[in-house]
C-alpha cells in the first residue's frame, strides 16, 4: 500500500539524535567483539501481525552508521503484516547493524503500534464515522506518531494549536461561558471553523445558538451522543471524544456522528514486538 510517505528530512534529525542518545557510536561490546570489516545480514521480523510504519525510519538508523547498507523491503507502511513475516531484510557492516538496532526497533515497534491500533478503530467502527487522532502525543514525536496514525488509516485532527479553533472546558471557564468565548473568537476574525467542547445537552443548545461550527461531545452517554446529533443535524458537525474503546466504538458510530477522536491511538498504542535477526553475510 503506496500512503504519503514521510520526507526524510522529517526524521533524520530525529534518528540522528536517537542514535547518539544511545551512544551507538560507541557501542563498547560490539567494538571489543566485532572485525569492523565484517558484514551481516540482518531480518526485521513481525512477532504478531501488524500494520507496519517507521520502516524508513529504521532503515535510516542502520544508514546513519553505514551509508553503504542496503535494505530490500517485503512490506512497506501501512501494509498489514502477518506474524513471523520478515518486514524487511538489511545487509552491510555487522558492527552497524549491530549498534544501530535498538533504536531501529524503538522507532519500527512505536509507529507500527500506533498504525496497528488505528486500523482497529477504523475496522471496528465499520467505516460509518472518521477515526481522528489528538495532540496527545510524545513530546517532539508528533509528526512521526501522526504519520503512523495515518498510515493505520484514521485521520489526523490538529498538528498543533495554529491549525484549528477548539474551545474546550478550560478556555470556556476563562471567556465566562460558551457564547462569550464563540463570540471572542469571531470578533477575532480567525478564518477556521470554530469547535467548542460541550459535555451536556444545555450546553450543545448554547454552543448551537452561538454559532459553532463543530461540537466536541465530551464524555457523553450514548443516548445523550444520539440526542446531541440530532439536535445538531444541519446546524454543526459533532465530535465524539473521551471514553472511546474498541468496544464501544461501533455503538458511537450507529449515533452518526461526523467524527470520533481517541487520544488511546497515540498515547497509549502498545509496541508491536518484532525482532532483529542477525547472521553473517
Amino acid at each position: 500500500m503506496a500512503l504519503s510517505p514521510l520526507d526524510p528530512a522529517e526524521y533524520r534529525d530525529l534518528v540522528r539524535r536517537a542514535l547518539e542518545e544511545d551512544r551507538a557510536a560507541i557501542d563498547v561490546t560490539t567494538h571489543a567483539i566485532v572485525d569492523p570489516s565484517q558484514k551481516a545480514r540482518g531480518r526485521l521480523i513481525a512477532k504478531a501481525p501488524c500494520t507496519v510504519a517507521g520502516l524508513a525510519l529504521a532503515i535510516e538508523a542502520f544508514v546513519q552508521l553505514d551509508a553503504a547498507a542496503v535494505a530490500t523491503i517485503a512490506f512497506n507502511d501501512g501494509d498489514e503484516c502477518p506474524a513471523d513475516a520478515t518486514i524487511a531484510e538489511v545487509v552491510g557492516r555487522a558492527a552497524a547493524l549491530l549498534s544501530a538496532e535498538r533504536t531501529a526497533l524503538n522507532l519500527l515497534q512505536r509507529m507500527s503500534g500506533i498504525a496497528t491500533l488505528a486500523r482497529a478503530f477504523v475496522r471496528a467502527s465499520g467505516g460509518a464515522v472518521t477515526i481522528l487522532d489528538t495532540r496527545k502525543t510524545t513530546p517532539l514525536l508528533r509528526d512521526i506518531e501522526k504519520y503512523a496514525v495515518r498510515m493505520g488509516g484514521a485521520t489526523n485532527h490538529r498538528m498543533s494549536l495554529h491549525d484549528g479553533v477548539l474551545i474546550k472546558d478550560n478556555h470556556i471557564a476563562v471567556a465566562g461561558g460558551i457564547t462569550r468565548a464563540v463570540r471572542r473568537i469571531k470578533e477575532s476574525a480567525v478564518p477556521l471553523p470554530i469547535e467548542v467542547e460541550v459535555e451536556t445537552l444545555d450546553q450543545v443548545d448554547e454552543a448551537l445558538a452561538a454559532g459553532a461550527d463543530i461540537l466536541l461531545l465530551d464524555n457523553m452517554a450514548t443516548a445523550t451522543i444520539a440526542e446531541a446529533v440530532r439536535r445538531s443535524r444541519g446546524r454543526a458537525k459533532t465530535e465524539v471524544s473521551g471514553g472511546v474503546t474498541l468496544d464501544r466504538v461501533a455503538e458511537i458510530a450507529g449515533c452518526q456522528p461526523d467524527f470520533v477522536s481517541i487520544g488511546a491511538l497515540t498515547h497509549s498504542a502498545p509496541a508491536i514486538d518484532i525482532s532483529f535477526d542477525i547472521e553473517p553475510a
